[in-house]
Protein backbone atom coordinates (compact mmCIF):
# COMPACT_ATOMS: atom_id res chain seq x y z
CA UNK A 1 0.00 0.00 0.00
CA UNK A 2 1.36 3.22 -1.22
CA UNK A 3 0.95 6.53 0.45
CA UNK A 4 -1.64 8.12 -1.36
CA UNK A 5 -3.59 4.28 -0.82
CA UNK A 6 -3.31 4.85 2.75
CA UNK A 7 -3.97 8.32 2.79
CA UNK A 8 -7.09 7.81 1.07
CA UNK A 9 -8.17 4.95 3.10
CA UNK A 10 -7.09 7.22 5.97
CA UNK A 11 -9.92 9.99 5.14
CA UNK A 12 -12.51 7.51 4.39
CA UNK A 13 -12.61 5.77 8.00
CA UNK A 14 -10.73 8.81 9.96
CA UNK A 15 -14.75 9.80 11.39
CA UNK A 16 -15.20 6.66 12.74
CA UNK A 17 -11.96 5.87 13.99
CA UNK A 18 -11.36 9.47 16.21
CA UNK A 19 -11.64 10.29 19.27
CA UNK A 20 -12.24 13.34 21.49
CA UNK A 21 -9.40 14.33 23.59
CA UNK A 22 -9.82 15.09 27.46
CA UNK A 23 -8.61 16.61 30.29
CA UNK A 24 -6.55 13.93 31.35
CA UNK A 25 -5.06 12.68 28.10
CA UNK A 26 -5.12 13.46 24.45
CA UNK A 27 -6.48 11.08 21.75
CA UNK A 28 -4.15 8.91 19.27
CA UNK A 29 -4.33 10.03 16.04
CA UNK A 30 -6.39 8.14 13.61
CA UNK A 31 -3.54 7.90 11.38
CA UNK A 32 -1.33 6.32 13.70
CA UNK A 33 -3.93 3.73 14.92
CA UNK A 34 -4.35 2.99 11.08
CA UNK A 35 -0.55 2.37 11.12
CA UNK A 36 -0.24 0.45 13.97
CA UNK A 37 -3.04 -1.88 12.76
CA UNK A 38 -2.20 -2.59 8.80
CA UNK A 39 1.40 -3.23 10.25
CA UNK A 40 -0.18 -6.07 12.62
CA UNK A 41 -1.86 -7.25 9.63
CA UNK A 42 0.99 -7.08 7.30
CA UNK A 43 3.23 -8.75 9.60
CA UNK A 44 1.65 -10.83 12.62
CA UNK A 45 3.71 -8.75 15.03
CA UNK A 46 2.42 -9.20 18.43
CA UNK A 47 1.22 -5.95 20.46
CA UNK A 48 3.88 -6.18 22.63
CA UNK A 49 6.24 -5.80 19.59
CA UNK A 50 3.98 -3.21 17.72
CA UNK A 51 4.12 -1.17 21.09
CA UNK A 52 7.74 -0.32 20.71
CA UNK A 53 7.97 0.71 16.73
CA UNK A 54 4.65 3.12 17.41
CA UNK A 55 5.48 3.94 20.90
CA UNK A 56 1.83 3.04 22.32
CA UNK A 57 1.11 0.62 24.94
CA UNK A 58 0.11 -2.62 23.99
CA UNK A 59 -2.73 -2.57 26.10
CA UNK A 60 -3.85 0.18 24.44
CA UNK A 61 -3.43 -1.00 20.74
CA UNK A 62 -5.57 -4.59 21.64
CA UNK A 63 -8.12 -1.26 22.40
CA UNK A 64 -8.49 1.01 18.91
CA UNK A 65 -7.02 -2.20 16.39
CA UNK A 66 -10.91 -3.88 16.36
CA UNK A 67 -12.18 -0.61 16.21
CA UNK A 68 -10.12 0.14 13.14
CA UNK A 69 -10.87 -3.32 11.88
CA UNK A 70 -14.57 -2.48 12.17
CA UNK A 71 -14.32 1.10 10.65
CA UNK A 72 -13.10 -0.69 7.55
CA UNK A 73 -15.40 -3.22 7.73
CA UNK A 74 -18.20 -1.11 8.10
CA UNK A 75 -16.79 2.03 5.09
CA UNK A 76 -15.77 -0.59 2.63
CA UNK A 77 -17.15 -3.79 2.65
CA UNK A 78 -20.33 -2.56 0.28
CA UNK A 79 -18.03 -1.31 -2.13
CA UNK A 80 -15.21 -3.95 -2.69
CA UNK A 81 -16.40 -6.76 -1.12
CA UNK A 82 -20.28 -7.64 -2.42
CA UNK A 83 -21.47 -9.79 -5.43
CA UNK A 84 -23.95 -8.11 -8.58
CA UNK A 85 -27.52 -8.40 -7.77
CA UNK A 86 -29.03 -8.05 -11.57
CA UNK A 87 -28.21 -10.59 -14.69
CA UNK A 88 -26.15 -7.69 -16.45
CA UNK A 89 -23.55 -7.60 -14.04
CA UNK A 90 -22.96 -11.47 -13.29
CA UNK A 91 -22.94 -11.85 -17.00
CA UNK A 92 -20.12 -9.08 -16.80
CA UNK A 93 -18.48 -11.48 -14.53
CA UNK A 94 -18.60 -14.52 -16.53
CA UNK A 95 -17.29 -12.75 -19.66
CA UNK A 96 -14.13 -11.92 -17.23
CA UNK A 97 -13.78 -15.57 -16.88
CA UNK A 98 -14.26 -16.56 -20.49
CA UNK A 99 -11.60 -13.58 -21.38
CA UNK A 100 -9.44 -14.62 -18.91
CA UNK A 101 -9.77 -18.60 -18.91
CA UNK A 102 -11.68 -19.30 -21.46
CA UNK A 103 -14.51 -20.87 -20.07
CA UNK A 104 -17.98 -20.14 -20.35
CA UNK A 105 -21.27 -19.11 -18.07
CA UNK A 106 -18.57 -19.51 -15.24
CA UNK A 107 -19.63 -16.68 -12.95
CA UNK A 108 -16.98 -17.96 -9.65
CA UNK A 109 -14.35 -19.63 -8.13
CA UNK A 110 -15.63 -21.01 -4.54
CA UNK A 111 -13.47 -22.78 -2.12
CA UNK A 112 -12.69 -23.08 1.86
CA UNK A 113 -9.30 -22.22 4.15
CA UNK A 114 -8.39 -22.11 7.80
CA UNK A 115 -7.07 -19.10 9.65
CA UNK A 116 -5.98 -20.84 12.90
CA UNK A 117 -6.71 -19.44 16.18
CA UNK A 118 -5.71 -20.35 20.02
CA UNK A 119 -9.16 -21.40 20.24
CA UNK A 120 -11.61 -21.24 23.31
CA UNK A 121 -13.14 -25.37 23.85
CA UNK A 122 -15.14 -26.49 21.22
CA UNK A 123 -14.81 -23.55 18.88
CA UNK A 124 -13.08 -22.49 15.63
CA UNK A 125 -12.53 -20.25 12.74
CA UNK A 126 -12.10 -20.37 9.01
CA UNK A 127 -13.42 -17.97 6.24
CA UNK A 128 -15.50 -19.16 3.26
CA UNK A 129 -15.40 -17.65 0.12
CA UNK A 130 -15.93 -16.89 -3.53
CA UNK A 131 -13.65 -14.67 -5.89
CA UNK A 132 -14.04 -13.80 -9.53
CA UNK A 133 -11.53 -14.08 -12.34
CA UNK A 134 -9.51 -11.19 -10.76
CA UNK A 135 -9.14 -12.53 -7.80
CA UNK A 136 -11.08 -10.64 -5.65
CA UNK A 137 -13.98 -11.89 -2.95
CA UNK A 138 -17.82 -11.45 -3.85
CA UNK A 139 -18.45 -13.21 -0.98
CA UNK A 140 -17.19 -14.29 2.25
CA UNK A 141 -18.58 -16.55 5.02
CA UNK A 142 -16.40 -16.17 8.33
CA UNK A 143 -16.86 -17.75 11.45
CA UNK A 144 -17.56 -21.47 11.29
CA UNK A 145 -15.80 -24.33 13.54
CA UNK A 146 -12.12 -25.74 12.29
CA UNK A 147 -13.95 -29.01 12.16
CA UNK A 148 -16.07 -28.40 9.26
CA UNK A 149 -15.91 -29.57 5.74
CA UNK A 150 -15.75 -27.61 2.45
CA UNK A 151 -19.19 -28.54 1.47
CA UNK A 152 -20.32 -28.60 5.34
CA UNK A 153 -19.47 -25.13 5.13
CA UNK A 154 -20.61 -24.32 1.68
CA UNK A 155 -24.32 -26.37 2.60
CA UNK A 156 -24.91 -24.09 5.39
CA UNK A 157 -23.99 -21.03 4.12
CA UNK A 158 -26.87 -17.93 2.98
CA UNK A 159 -24.81 -18.33 -0.55
CA UNK A 160 -25.72 -21.73 -1.52
CA UNK A 161 -29.23 -20.88 -0.25
CA UNK A 162 -29.37 -17.90 -2.20
CA UNK A 163 -28.65 -19.64 -5.16
CA UNK A 164 -31.24 -22.78 -4.44
CA UNK A 165 -34.07 -20.03 -3.98
CA UNK A 166 -33.13 -17.95 -7.34
CA UNK A 167 -32.12 -14.87 -5.51
CA UNK A 168 -29.00 -14.27 -6.99
CA UNK A 169 -30.42 -13.00 -10.07
CA UNK A 170 -28.47 -15.02 -12.48
CA UNK A 171 -28.57 -14.85 -16.28
CA UNK A 172 -31.12 -16.89 -18.21
CA UNK A 173 -29.17 -19.06 -20.19
CA UNK A 174 -29.30 -19.32 -23.91
CA UNK A 175 -28.25 -22.13 -24.51
CA UNK A 176 -28.37 -25.51 -22.33
CA UNK A 177 -25.00 -24.99 -20.21
CA UNK A 178 -26.45 -22.96 -17.21
CA UNK A 179 -24.68 -19.98 -15.57
CA UNK A 180 -22.47 -21.81 -12.88
CA UNK A 181 -19.51 -21.38 -10.27
CA UNK A 182 -16.76 -24.00 -10.33
CA UNK A 183 -15.14 -25.79 -7.03
CA UNK A 184 -13.22 -28.68 -6.06
CA UNK A 185 -14.22 -32.30 -5.75
CA UNK A 186 -15.05 -31.71 -2.39
CA UNK A 187 -18.33 -29.87 -3.43
CA UNK A 188 -21.41 -31.98 -4.98
CA UNK A 189 -21.92 -31.45 -8.76
CA UNK A 190 -24.95 -29.23 -9.18
CA UNK A 191 -26.20 -27.74 -12.26
CA UNK A 192 -24.94 -24.38 -11.19
CA UNK A 193 -21.77 -26.05 -9.83
CA UNK A 194 -19.51 -28.02 -11.82
CA UNK A 195 -16.32 -29.62 -10.23
CA UNK A 196 -13.78 -31.84 -11.96
CA UNK A 197 -14.02 -35.90 -11.80
CA UNK A 198 -12.02 -37.52 -10.21
CA UNK A 199 -12.17 -41.16 -12.43
CA UNK A 200 -8.58 -42.39 -13.17
CA UNK A 201 -7.90 -43.98 -16.00
CA UNK A 202 -9.78 -41.31 -17.94
CA UNK A 203 -10.41 -40.41 -21.64
CA UNK A 204 -8.84 -37.93 -23.61
CA UNK A 205 -11.96 -35.62 -23.43
CA UNK A 206 -11.95 -36.05 -19.82
CA UNK A 207 -8.71 -34.57 -19.41
CA UNK A 208 -9.47 -32.07 -21.49
CA UNK A 209 -12.41 -30.73 -19.13
CA UNK A 210 -10.75 -31.11 -15.70
CA UNK A 211 -7.98 -28.88 -17.29
CA UNK A 212 -9.99 -26.04 -18.86
CA UNK A 213 -12.23 -26.26 -15.57
CA UNK A 214 -8.87 -25.98 -13.52
CA UNK A 215 -7.73 -23.13 -15.14
CA UNK A 216 -10.95 -21.17 -14.31
CA UNK A 217 -10.26 -23.01 -10.50
CA UNK A 218 -6.99 -22.05 -10.19
CA UNK A 219 -8.17 -17.86 -9.33
CA UNK A 220 -9.41 -19.28 -6.09
CA UNK A 221 -6.36 -20.96 -4.81
CA UNK A 222 -4.09 -17.76 -6.27
CA UNK A 223 -6.27 -15.25 -4.41
CA UNK A 224 -5.82 -17.21 -1.32
CA UNK A 225 -1.91 -17.01 -2.12
CA UNK A 226 -2.38 -13.58 -2.61
CA UNK A 227 -4.64 -12.45 0.33
CA UNK A 228 -1.82 -15.01 2.57
CA UNK A 229 1.22 -13.38 0.97
CA UNK A 230 0.13 -9.64 1.98
CA UNK A 231 -1.72 -10.07 5.36
CA UNK A 232 1.03 -12.60 7.26
CA UNK A 233 -1.46 -12.16 10.08
CA UNK A 234 -3.67 -15.15 8.64
CA UNK A 235 -0.66 -17.55 8.59
CA UNK A 236 0.23 -17.68 12.19
CA UNK A 237 -1.81 -19.33 15.09
CA UNK A 238 -4.02 -15.49 16.43
CA UNK A 239 -4.30 -15.90 20.00
CA UNK A 240 -7.02 -14.03 19.90
CA UNK A 241 -11.28 -14.54 20.81
CA UNK A 242 -12.96 -15.75 17.46
CA UNK A 243 -14.92 -12.56 17.15
CA UNK A 244 -11.56 -10.46 16.71
CA UNK A 245 -10.53 -13.25 14.70
CA UNK A 246 -13.54 -12.36 12.46
CA UNK A 247 -13.11 -9.13 11.81
CA UNK A 248 -10.08 -9.59 11.21
CA UNK A 249 -10.18 -11.89 8.01
CA UNK A 250 -13.17 -9.67 7.11
CA UNK A 251 -10.96 -6.34 7.10
CA UNK A 252 -7.82 -8.37 5.59
CA UNK A 253 -11.06 -9.58 2.76
CA UNK A 254 -12.00 -5.91 2.06
CA UNK A 255 -8.45 -4.08 2.14
CA UNK A 256 -7.15 -7.08 -0.10
CA UNK A 257 -10.22 -6.35 -3.02
CA UNK A 258 -9.35 -2.60 -2.59
CA UNK A 259 -5.55 -2.65 -3.12
CA UNK A 260 -6.47 -4.98 -6.39
CA UNK A 261 -9.00 -1.99 -7.43
CA UNK A 262 -6.13 0.35 -7.11
CA UNK A 263 -3.48 -1.55 -7.98
CA UNK A 264 -4.63 -4.41 -10.12
CA UNK A 265 -1.30 -5.70 -11.47
CA UNK A 266 1.03 -5.06 -9.04
CA UNK A 267 1.68 -9.03 -7.34
CA UNK A 268 2.05 -10.17 -10.85
CA UNK A 269 5.03 -12.31 -9.63
CA UNK A 270 2.95 -13.64 -6.48
CA UNK A 271 0.01 -15.47 -8.59
CA UNK A 272 0.41 -18.02 -10.96
CA UNK A 273 1.02 -17.40 -14.85
CA UNK A 274 0.54 -19.14 -18.03
CA UNK A 275 3.62 -18.79 -20.69
CA UNK A 276 1.92 -18.34 -23.62
CA UNK A 277 5.08 -19.23 -25.74
CA UNK A 278 5.18 -22.90 -24.59
CA UNK A 279 1.31 -23.94 -24.87
CA UNK A 280 0.53 -21.96 -21.54
CA UNK A 281 2.61 -24.07 -19.16
CA UNK A 282 1.76 -22.66 -15.95
CA UNK A 283 4.32 -20.84 -14.04
CA UNK A 284 3.83 -21.36 -10.16
CA UNK A 285 3.45 -17.77 -8.20
CA UNK A 286 6.10 -17.73 -5.11
CA UNK A 287 2.78 -18.05 -3.05
CA UNK A 288 3.55 -21.74 -3.76
CA UNK A 289 7.06 -21.69 -2.44
CA UNK A 290 5.66 -19.62 0.65
CA UNK A 291 3.93 -20.71 3.57
CA UNK A 292 -0.11 -20.68 2.76
CA UNK A 293 -3.37 -21.35 4.40
CA UNK A 294 -4.11 -24.50 5.08
CA UNK A 295 -7.03 -26.43 3.10
CA UNK A 296 -10.31 -28.00 4.79
CA UNK A 297 -11.43 -31.51 5.11
CA UNK A 298 -12.98 -32.78 2.70
CA UNK A 299 -15.69 -34.30 2.64
CA UNK A 300 -18.20 -35.19 0.46
CA UNK A 301 -21.55 -36.44 0.77
CA UNK A 302 -24.44 -36.84 -1.36
CA UNK A 303 -25.47 -37.62 -4.88
CA UNK A 304 -25.26 -35.36 -8.46
CA UNK A 305 -28.84 -35.17 -10.16
CA UNK A 306 -29.19 -36.39 -13.21
CA UNK A 307 -29.63 -32.86 -14.45
CA UNK A 308 -26.29 -31.83 -13.15
CA UNK A 309 -24.41 -34.67 -15.02
CA UNK A 310 -26.02 -33.97 -18.44
CA UNK A 311 -24.65 -29.92 -17.81
CA UNK A 312 -21.22 -32.01 -16.83
CA UNK A 313 -21.59 -33.59 -20.35
CA UNK A 314 -22.35 -30.54 -22.42
CA UNK A 315 -19.67 -28.93 -21.13
CA UNK A 316 -17.25 -31.68 -21.34
CA UNK A 317 -18.46 -32.39 -25.09
CA UNK A 318 -17.89 -27.82 -25.77
CA UNK A 319 -14.63 -27.90 -25.03
CA UNK A 320 -13.57 -30.75 -27.11
CA UNK A 321 -15.28 -28.97 -29.71
CA UNK A 322 -14.18 -26.55 -32.46
CA UNK A 323 -15.93 -24.30 -31.47
CA UNK A 324 -15.17 -24.63 -27.41
CA UNK A 325 -11.57 -25.58 -27.78
CA UNK A 326 -8.66 -23.63 -26.86
CA UNK A 327 -5.25 -24.19 -29.81
CA UNK A 328 -3.04 -25.39 -26.99
CA UNK A 329 -5.05 -27.85 -24.75
CA UNK A 330 -4.64 -31.21 -26.71
CA UNK A 331 -0.60 -30.46 -27.21
CA UNK A 332 -0.36 -29.54 -23.57
CA UNK A 333 -2.08 -33.02 -22.11
CA UNK A 334 -0.02 -34.94 -24.67
CA UNK A 335 2.96 -33.58 -22.80
CA UNK A 336 1.55 -34.50 -19.46
CA UNK A 337 0.85 -37.63 -20.43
Amino acid sequence: MGPQDFHELLTRIAPRITKQDTNYRKSLEPGLKLAVTLRFLATSNSYKTLQYGFRVAHNTISVFIPHVFQAIIDELSDEVLMSPDTPEGWKQVAQSFYNCWNLPHCVGSIDGKHVAIRKPPKTGSLFYNYKDAQYKFMYVDIGHTGSGSDAGVFNESPFKAAIEAVKLNLPEADQPLEYFHVGEDAFALKTWLMKPLPLRNMTHQQRVYNYRLSRARRVVENAFGLLAARFRCLLVTLPLTPDRVIKITHACCVLHNLLLLKNPTIDVAIIDQEDPQHNHEIIPGSWRQDAHLPDMEHLYRGNASIAAKEQRNYLMEYVNSPVGSVPWQDDLLLIHY
